[in-house]
């Protein structure tokens, strides 16, 4: 069974750093395209981080140079380390693996960025 579990949400102050965590199970993760995603109320779902079997990364412009994505292979997990938070940050964030002939998705972990 195909598992993909979100972790290390809350609620930060602008400015602060979180960091979060992507625990997946049931498929042959090494072999997939790990990505974080967001959606905020009444936005579309985003593109926010992805990280390729091979460790190349990529980032949406508003997150460069604050995010850094990362992954181990060995135990099956993928991070999220966000520094220098915004309120524009505050959002659900999803982790979704991709693979050749389709994907998963996890059900997000709630990121509120406010003072």
């Amino acid at each position: 069974q195909v598992q993909l579990v979100e972790s290390g949400g809350g609620l930060v102050q602008p400015g602060g750093s979180l960091r979060l965590s992507c625990a997946a199970s049931g498929f042959t993760f090494s072999s997939f395209i790990m990505n974080w995603y967001r959606q905020a109320p009444g936005k579309e779902r985003e593109l926010v981080a992805g990280i390729s079997a091979g460790g190349t990364r990529n980032y949406a412009d508003s997150v460069k140079g604050r995010f850094t994505i990362s992954r181990d292979n060995g135990k099956k997990m993928v991070y999220l380390q966000m520094n220098s938070l915004k309120p524009e940050d505050t959002a659900v964030y999803l982790c979704y693996a991709r693979g050749v002939h389709g994907g998963y998705w996890g059900q997000g972990t709630q990121v509120t960025v406010s003072s």
